[in-house]
């Protein structure tokens, strides 16, 4: 679980969210939403800790961001970037593998119970095959799959994504949610991720989080979208 307690951020001389206290729940997927430049990706990077400049506390399982190590919060948390990763000649199981580091010895060596576990992530995500295929040689919706995969094989209970359905075609954005979605409910994990694409939120996650006016709602999508607040934010047919 997530939470966030009098939490307050900013970006430069602009405050984007001020005296928050939420909770994101294990078990949910929920879709963090707002208009460009509300501080979605500023909220995500701050839960990630890779943005210590905010004011409150953020607590990942019951632990205070700030006391805890990057060793304890990697095995806590996984970040999937907006950022389109293109390594040349790297393969796709070398980058899933990745996701084992915070496990692995002073060398990094992998265990057989590890290799499996990498496996287990390209296939949950329908990448079995591609283990040996160079990652700047795939798809926008395949590198995507890649990532995630990467963020399963960590093993976290909680998972940030940063508008992983930008680039993709409408197919693959539904495909990915859904993906999502079958993580957070059979799983038991915490997904939050940020996107633009408040029709496939609305339809496929459990919760809803809208960013405005420095301030989050947060509720069940089935609540969201009869809220006032949505719809004077986004005055289109939901």
């Amino acid at each position: 679980m997530i939470r966030l307690s009098d939490f307050s951020i900013g970006f430069g001389k602009r405050q984007l969210l001020d005296n928050i206290s939420c909770s994101f729940h294990d078990g949910r997927l929920t879709a963090l939403i707002g208009r460009n430049g509300s501080g979605k990706s500023t909220l995500l990077h701050a839960i990630a800790g890779l943005d210590r400049h905010y004011e409150g506390n953020i607590t990942l399982d019951g632990n205070d961001l700030r006391d805890t190590s990057q060793t304890i919060i990697a095995r806590k948390l996984a970040f999937v970037s907006t950022y389109r990763t293109r390594i040349p000649n790297m393969r796709c199981i070398d980058v899933v593998a990745l996701g084992r580091a915070p496990y692995t010895n002073w060398i990094g060596h992998l265990q057989p119970a590890d290799h499996e576990i990498v496996e287990n992530a390209m296939h949950s995500v329908g990448m079995a095959g591609y283990e040996t295929r160079p990652l700047d040689t795939l798809s926008d919706g395949e590198c995507q799959r890649v990532m995630i995969a990467r963020a399963i094989a960590q093993d976290t209970p909680n998972i940030l994504l940063d508008e992983p359905t930008s680039f993709l075609d409408i197919p693959n954005r539904y495909e990915l949610v859904t993906l999502l979605c079958g993580l957070a409910r059979d799983h038991g994990k915490c997904i939050l991720f940020s996107t633009h694409e408040l029709d496939i939120a609305m339809r496929l996650c459990d919760d809803i989080a809208l960013i405005d006016d420095r301030s989050i709602l947060h509720l069940p999508a089935s609540r969201m979208v009869s809220d006032p607040h949505i719809r004077h934010l986004f005055p289109v047919p939901l």
